[in-house]
């Protein structure tokens, strides 16, 4: 799959992608990481994948997708809270570093280090200098890691002024979504261009070569959602691997007995349905 050029709109004027063609190509894309989940653990690869964004651009939608059929063992998602005190005091990147893949696994960060370059410095959580110095730095970690043999894959989800808008509304006037408000969501809001400038920022000085940014449209969820599955099954090849045919053994009658009566007498939830 080509990666869009720059400047290209995204789903514009395409007609919205009905629900059964949706789940169709989302079933597919689902069995192909499936394929990739157990050639990851044949060959004990290591995989980091990375999702950033402005609140409300869909990276739990994106991630959801992508897991919603896989194994949690291989496929780990990491959504770290604010940091602690101590995790204050440690190396910056020392409390990502601790959730990296072992071999045979795929680490997905629901936000990533990357809050330095962003959250953190636009809300006031660290200045300019501390920002700088990640931006410098992070280049050279991230060579580091993808030379030890990580493959390492960024998603910059953008998420455009109108759909946010409506986006937050929606959270604000069902019950079903008001969870999804996070203390940074209505001020991110207001400081719209704030984010946009640390996003241009953050992209110039850490789109190399070997760890570039992939720009995922993410106005339309179904699109999105199906173009980064697509994209992610690009980075990492990988073959279909023969399995040994499975047969379901018969229940062994040893020792056989009313197993189900036994339970006469113990606790059971009211059926209600």
């Amino acid at each position: 799959m080509k990666n869009q050029k720059s400047g290209e709109t995204g789903s514009g004027g395409k007609d919205k992608l009905d629900n059964k063609t949706y789940l169709k190509e989302l079933r597919r894309l689902q069995a192909e990481l499936c394929t990739l989940q157990e050639w990851v653990k044949a060959k004990g690869l290591r995989m980091i994948v990375l999702f950033e964004g402005r609140d409300g651009a869909g990276k739990g939608g994106v991630i959801k997708a992508i897991t919603e059929r896989v194994s949690p063992r291989v496929f780990r998602v990491i959504a770290l809270p604010a940091p602690t005190e101590r995790e204050k005091s440690q190396l910056y990147l020392q409390r990502y570093m601790q959730h990296f893949p072992a071999a045979g696994e795929i680490v997905i960060f629901d936000r990533s280090w990357y809050n330095r370059a962003g959250v953190e410095y636009v809300m006031g959580f660290c200045n300019e200098k501390q920002r700088d110095r990640f931006l410098e730095l992070c280049p050279l970690v991230e060579r580091f890691m993808v030379e030890s043999g990580i493959i390492l894959v960024k998603y910059w989800l953008e998420v455009s002024n109108a759909e946010q808008e409506r986006r937050f509304k929606a959270r604000i006037e069902d019950p079903l979504r008001q969870w999804k408000l996070s203390p940074m969501d209505l001020p991110s809001r207001a400081r719209w261009y704030d984010y946009s400038q640390a996003r241009d920022l953050m992209l110039k000085k850490t789109d190399t070569k070997h760890a570039p940014w992939s720009i995922v449209l993410s106005d339309d969820k179904k699109r999105a959602r199906l173009n980064c599955i697509a994209h992610l099954l690009s980075q990492a090849p990988y073959e279909k691997l023969k399995r040994e045919k499975v047969k379901l053994p018969d229940r062994s009658k040893k020792g056989a007995y009313d197993d189900r009566a036994s339970l006469k007498g113990r606790n059971f939830i009211p059926e209600k349905y």
